[in-house]
């Protein structure tokens, strides 16, 4: 069921937003070479008590998951991509590590994610998260009242195929707001001008996630990581925007 949430409501998700913003924030400033991805995940399972929230992930089983997730961040190394499972790995020079969080915070939920490089970065690394970035930017840019969800996945791929990117479609935005995941389904690829009609006071989520070299990923035996197919890395965007009556999206998850 698609959820349309009036003035009031988008204002109420703010807090949330702010929350998962500053923990993602955090997190960029403080991962470094030799910090453990267990460390990382207790640092945030703080930030969740010290603030009231609820995490989104803890108990968090749909058909694709192997297990209840069991963690409260999810961290996805080099080749990884998306729902890395927190591990006993201390991260090492140069490694690409994506950080997606969600939280609930009076009874509003917001989903962000952000990759960062430690250490000395590749500059391939560098250019491949600098391409999901402005893929994002392109996505949000499309994500006005009276557009079609198609227009914002075709901004995402114009963008990563502008780069020489493939682009996978399996996994990629979708609604928020009382939960984490509902509809409607936003891929990160589509044509413009189809698909469903976007109306102010919709929140979804907004994804992109690019491979170096392919768009075929596999499961970890955690049955939950994705990685790419032939081992090239992969970086991940994300924020959760609403849909305005007139004008661009408010991003919630704005970082400062």
């Amino acid at each position: 069921m698609i959820e349309l949430y009036s003035p009031a409501e988008v204002e109420a998700m703010r807090p949330a937003g702010r929350f998962v913003a500053a923990t993602l924030a955090e997190l960029a400033r403080v991962a470094d070479v030799g910090m453990n991805l267990l460390e990382l995940d207790d640092l945030v399972a703080r930030r969740i008590k010290e603030a009231g929230a609820v995490s989104c992930y803890v108990d968090y089983h749909p058909s694709f998951g192997g297990s209840p997730f069991g963690k409260v961040l999810c961290t996805s190394v080099n080749d990884a991509v998306l729902h890395g499972l927190p591990h006993d790995y201390k991260l090492k020079d140069g490694d690409l590590v994506s950080f997606d969080f969600a939280a609930e915070v009076d009874g509003w939920v917001a989903d962000s994610a952000l990759s960062v490089v430690v250490g000395t970065p590749r500059e391939e690394d560098l250019h491949l998260i600098d391409t999901t970035t402005r893929a994002l930017e392109a996505g949000i840019a499309a994500a006005r009242a009276g557009n079609k969800v198609g227009d914002i996945g075709h901004a995402i791929a114009t963008v990563a195929r502008g780069d020489g990117l493939s682009v996978n479609t399996q996994f990629g935005g979708h609604g928020v707001g009382r939960t984490m995941h509902g509809d409607p389904h936003i891929p990160n690829d589509g044509r413009p001008g189809r698909g469903m009609k976007l109306r102010p006071g919709l929140v979804i989520a907004i994804e992109p996630w690019f491979l170096q070299t392919t768009d075929e990923i596999v499961y970890d035996p955690d049955g939950w990581t994705l990685r790419s197919a032939d081992g090239s890395r992969g970086a991940h965007m994300e924020h959760t925007v609403a849909i305005t009556e007139d004008g661009p999206p408010i991003i919630l998850t704005a970082r400062d």
